[in-house]
């Protein structure tokens, strides 16, 4: 991970939750190329793992499901649907921490809700 996101995230977990300033300004520094890349993809699993049952702010959630849905389904190799790939990288980061927490329940909610096909490993695996 670049140094610039080590220091977003330390400034960010330093108090232990995802207020809405911190939301706000994250959401503006992922988007302003337009696209949620695989590390912008992986800090973000990081900063919802190291603050999972924590008091973060609402605002935290829809961040989180809009850019990983993002990054998984609006990409080049298989828009609108989730690959072998996408659903191996998704599956380890879900189980990384060993808790299916509720931003993550959201998020295979999003998916399913909005992909046009789904890798069967993912299927059978929530």
């Amino acid at each position: 991970m670049s140094a610039a996101y080590e220091e977003l995230k330390k400034s960010i977990l330093a108090d232990g939750i995802i207020d809405a300033d911190e939301v706000k300004n994250l959401r503006a520094k992922l988007y302003e190329d337009g696209v949620i890349d695989r590390e912008e993809a992986d800090f973000l699993f990081e900063l919802n793992d190291a603050t999972s049952g924590a008091k973060n702010d609402a605002s935290w959630q829809a961040l989180f499901v809009d850019a990983i849905s993002s990054h998984l389904l609006d990409d080049k190799n298989s828009p609108g649907e989730i690959d072998d790939d996408e659903a191996n990288w998704l599956i380890s980061h879900i189980e990384k921490d060993g808790e299916y927490d509720e931003n993550e329940k959201a998020l295979i909610k999003n998916i399913k809700a909005k992909a046009k096909k789904i890798s069967e490993k993912l299927q059978t695996k929530f």
